[in-house]
């Protein structure tokens, strides 16, 4: 007698690899999230000294800090 896969179980098996590339996709979108957050705070912490050794105006930080995370 010959086993044969039946559909069900076929389509759990390959939605789950298909998943991976999404779910590592996500992980990679929320590490660029987090990274925007903690740079902006360190933009935020910097004094205008500092600011112009960076090159950067308060116009610039203001822009850069009002940003949503996702941008």
């Amino acid at each position: 007698m010959e086993r044969t896969l039946s559909s069900d179980s076929f389509v759990s098996s390959t939605s789950s690899s298909a998943r991976a590339p999404l779910f590592l996709r996500a992980l990679a979108t929320l590490a660029t999230w987090q990274r925007r957050v903690a740079s902006r705070n360190e933009l935020a912490r910097l004094d205008a000294r500092m600011l112009a050794d960076a090159g950067i105006s308060e116009a610039q930080r203001y822009e850069e800090l009002h940003k949503p995370f996702w941008r």
